[in-house]
């Protein structure tokens, strides 16, 4: 199945580095410190105003940017100026990507400069064709599926010829829909959980990286 996919799009945080590294946790801080600064809440309310535009939205920049009309580039500025040295290179990561045939892209609700921190620090920029980020998705967050139509269309990704590499399995329901093969990388949290470790893969899902670098060195 996967001999014929020509186009390989890969989330990035928690994808193409280990969810070990925690790296989220600084940008989730600093998302909770933004709106305490923003809305003049304390850490407990805004922490909790975060986490529920999060569910609502899909994104806690769409709740602010739905409910209170925020400018979207101050916000993603702040939250994503972290410092990234837990990441550490991956040269066998950059062997498997460079090895596997077909155009590669990043899809990521994140930004352009923040992808490109991180793929800089990784050592696997050069693999990729093109970022797609919230900017590109019109700020319209994964798993919604006007992003993705978007995705396909900036860059000529067919469907059908394409694989979707994603740690949030729900994330990859879209791509399924729209004839994608799709690739779930399990987080830490994710493999501590038997209910999701040992039952079925979702009808979404058809296949599972334990360890993306040597999964795909393996296919």
């Amino acid at each position: 199945m996967l001999k014929d996919k020509s186009q390989w799009i890969f989330d990035l945080d928690n994808t193409l580095y280990p969810s070990s590294c925690n790296l989220f946790a600084a940008i989730d801080a600093r998302m909770t410190t933004f709106i305490m600064q923003m809305l003049s809440l304390d850490w407990t309310a805004a922490k909790t105003l975060q986490k529920g535009y999060f569910r609502q939205y899909g994104t806690t920049l769409c709740g602010l940017m739905t409910e209170h009309g925020m400018e979207p580039d101050a916000f993603l500025g702040y939250v994503h100026d972290i410092d990234i040295s837990i990441v550490s290179p991956d040269p066998f990561l950059k062997d498997a990507l460079t090895r596997l045939p077909g155009k590669k892209y990043i899809y990521t609700n994140g930004t352009v400069s923040h992808a490109e921190r991180l793929l800089d620090r990784i050592g696997i920029a050069s693999a990729f064709s093109g970022i797609f980020d919230i900017r590109a998705a019109d700020f319209v967050p994964k798993p919604r599926i006007d992003g993705y139509h978007r995705l396909l269309e900036t860059h000529g990704i067919i469907g059908e010829h394409a694989v979707m590499v994603e740690d949030l399995a729900h994330n990859l329901e879209p791509a399924a829909r729209l004839g994608m093969a799709t690739v779930w990388v399990p987080t830490e949290a994710d493999r501590t959980d038997p209910s999701l470790m040992q039952s079925p893969l979702p009808a979404h899902v058809h296949y599972r990286a334990d360890d993306l670098a040597r999964w795909l060195a393996e296919i």
